[in-house]
């Protein structure tokens, strides 16, 4: 590869911080490992321009991960050879739980998929993200020998995979070299995008996918298509974020647990950022109440009071056409948020990113040059995090208009001290970089207000024409540029109460400073979604719940006669208990006539045991008119269920994603909604029919 002037630059700059993107790439096809640690192995053995050398580094990565990183599917030969060796080392995500009934910590290791692994205090005591959300390391375990323990596996050396110390002089020093644009660039190949290909607006929308990581109590939202990489920066990039995928969200995991008197997830991380927003289930009203409280002033009460610095941000999918949206009189941008996010909610967002606007996932728009080392830009950003405040200076700095209330100023003053600090970690930007972020952060608040001015029947929200001032005293009115020439946005209609007659709507008149250029026709209300499931893709999140075999593949089976499934691992016992389940859930479709399973077996399955379960199995399917048929292929690896209707569901792990309780008298037990899951990836699509 060719080093180009900013390549050079960055390498002279940061020395032994940087690595060239094209090696993660290369890499990060073959395994699902995080970014920033397989970065981090990089970093170890391809520290060097050599040719040789580099292709020497990528090849100990690789023989590092195939002998250190454990796949799902490889857990019980994981298991086997830390017994038959003694110990070994690997590279996998730690958690560790407090067993109150046991007055014991226990950790979980994900992929080496053990529940109770023995571990000393000094771990957890010293790193308290090992209790809430875990932490990727380097761990050996090593084999209990003592026959009298009801544990098999213990922890006796464990590295967490992030720098041990950050000089943040150092950083500024550096940052000092470079113009903004240049430094600009250098972010955006930091997260592995070329920024040659991108446009100006783009690059600031990739910023401010980082914000909540930099500025504490900035609460972000995104929604757009799929396969826009919204999750990657708070799955991937950070170790100090923690993404919530689906299922509940308690007030107990997220902000405080009254039982054990410990903070929640809040109180552990920069950034708590909730994947698939839409499918949040909030059973306790009272979780929005504190939800609303935190995301205000990053406090609340749960009968003590609580102060937490994390940011929140909200990501999920949009499926209509946003030129519709906007020109609808029925529906608004946040639409995909779950019913119980009232406007009390929405008005605490500080900005709203168009996702609609972002590329999609692409090999073309990734970058082949150099680049911070994923780590060093998040230790980087957490430093800021925790130890600087740039509000005052923006205060001292920004002058906006009359439009913008209380929420709207806190709001843009907080996205742009978020830029301030990704952009300008040494000092102050000059005027003209100032407005630049002014005017983005007055548009990413204005899509907001827009929104809940659409759902509001009043007026409460109808200051949508937010402004700032430049320094010669010119009032600058931002727009949002989807909206702006939407009549249903910008004069949504309201309900008017006549006394003695029929209530009736009229149109908000538009504020004398409204400049309308073109004003569209009132497009109809949106058609109604099209009949039946959609497609899906999605994460299902380690210790999340809400999932079970029904509500994944139900509303896939409806008027299908076959369903085929592929899975090699319906041989344990357990194993042959979430086939039964699987079966259970698939009968509750009458059409259903035959279940064909594909499975496999290894040296150490007991077959007799497997066979005899399976036939028992086959004959209670026989008295509900359903036939199973089994097939066996020790050379099965994919993972598929399949119906005649033509949908496809491929679940990362098969049906064994479920955490195995410690205790089956505990709830989850039986309900597989309230049963934790392990971290798996569920894409749910349509195939021709009868394929």
């Amino acid at each position: 590869m060719d080093k180009d002037a900013l390549d050079q630059q960055l390498l002279d700059t940061f020395e032994g911080k940087v690595v060239r993107k094209e090696l993660l790439h290369r890499i990060k096809k073959g395994t699902n490992v995080p970014t920033f640690v397989l970065e981090f192995l990089l970093a170890r053995y391809c520290a060097s321009d050599e040719p040789a050398e580099v292709q020497a580094g990528l090849e100990a990565v690789l023989a590092t991960l195939q002998e250190n990183y454990v796949r799902p599917d490889e857990s019980n030969a994981a298991q086997s050879r830390v017994a038959t060796k003694g110990k070994h080392r690997f590279i996998d995500k730690v958690h560790v739980q407090y067993v109150e009934k046991e007055k014991h910590h226990w950790a979980a290791l994900e992929n080496f998929n053990s529940q109770r692994v023995g571990i000393a205090d000094k771990f957890y005591r010293d790193n308290d993200r090992l209790l809430e959300g875990g932490i990727w390391a380097e761990v050996t375990i090593a084999f209990n020998q003592n026959t009298d323990d009801d544990y098999a596996f213990y922890i006796e050396d464990m590295r967490p995979i992030q720098l041990s110390r950050f000089d943040f002089d150092g950083y500024m020093d550096g940052r000092r070299k470079f113009t903004r644009d240049q430094w600009l660039d250098v972010v955006i190949r930091s997260v592995g995008l070329e920024p040659a290909k991108l446009t100006q607006r783009l690059k600031f929308h990739f910023i401010l996918r980082l914000a909540s990581l930099v500025e504490p109590n900035l609460n972000f939202i995104e929604l757009g298509p799929r396969g826009t990489g919204k999750s990657y920066f708070f799955s991937e990039f950070s170790p100090y974020s923690t993404l919530v995928s689906g299922g509940q969200a308690s007030k107990a995991s997220l902000f405080y647990n009254n039982a054990r008197k410990r903070i929640g997830l809040v109180g552990f991380w920069d950034t708590v950022a909730f994947d698939e927003v839409a499918g949040i289930n909030v059973k306790d009203p009272d979780t929005i109440q504190i939800m609303k409280d935190f995301m205000a002033n990053g406090r609340f009460s749960r009968g003590v009071e609580v102060i937490a610095d994390a940011s929140m941000a909200f990501i999920g999918n949009i499926d209509h056409s946003i030129e519709q949206v906007v020109n609808s009189v029925e529906y608004d941008l946040f639409q995909p948020l779950p019913k119980e996010f009232d406007l009390a909610i929405m008005d605490r967002f500080a900005c709203y990113l168009p996702g609609w606007e972002m590329l999609k996932n692409s090999s073309e728009y990734l970058t082949q040059r150099y680049g911070f080392i994923t780590d060093y830009l998040a230790e980087a950003f957490h430093h800021q995090f925790a130890h600087t405040n740039r509000y005052e200076e923006v205060t001292k700095r920004i002058r906006l208009g009359a439009a913008v209330e209380g929420r709207d100023e806190k709001g843009i003053k907080k996205t742009v001290c978020a830029f301030l600090k990704i952009l300008h970690p040494d000092g102050p930007p000059s005027d003209a970089e100032f407005e630049e972020y002014v005017a983005y952060a007055v548009e990413c608040r204005r899509r907001v207000k827009e929104q809940m001015n659409k759902r509001k029947p009043d007026d409460e929200f109808s200051r949508i024409d937010l402004s700032y001032i430049r320094p010669n005293g010119e009032e600058v009115v931002v727009y949002c540029p989807e909206s702006r020439q939407a009549r249903a946005t910008q004069q949504p209609l309201r309900k008017t109460l006549n006394i003695g007659a029929t209530a009736g709507t009229t149109r908000r008149k538009a504020p004398a400073e409204t400049i309308v250029t073109v004003e569209t026709p009132l497009a109809p209300p949106m058609p109604a979604a099209p009949a039946g499931p959609l497609e899906q893709h999605y994460m299902i999140r380690y210790e999340s719940t809400g999932y079970s075999y029904d509500s994944i593949i139900g509303p896939y089976l409806e008027g299908a006669k076959v369903v085929d499934i592929e899975d090699p691992f319906i041989r344990a016992p357990h194993q042959v208990q979430n086939f039964v389940r699987f079966c259970e859930a698939v009968v509750k479709h009458p059409t259903v006539k035959r279940i064909h399973l594909k499975t496999s077996y290894d040296d150490s399955t007991n077959m007799s045991e497997m066979q005899k379960k399976l036939d028992e199995l086959k004959q209670s399917l026989l008295e509900l008119d359903v036939v199973l048929d089994i097939e066996l292929d020790e050379n099965l690896h994919d993972r598929e269920i399949r119906s005649d209707t033509g949908w496809v569901i491929k679940i990362g792990r098969g049906l064994d994603f479920y955490q195995r309780p410690a205790n089956w008298n505990a709830i989850g037990a039986n309900d597989l909604l309230l049963r934790k899951c392990l971290e798996t990836k569920v894409d749910v699509f349509r195939a021709e029919a009868g394929k």
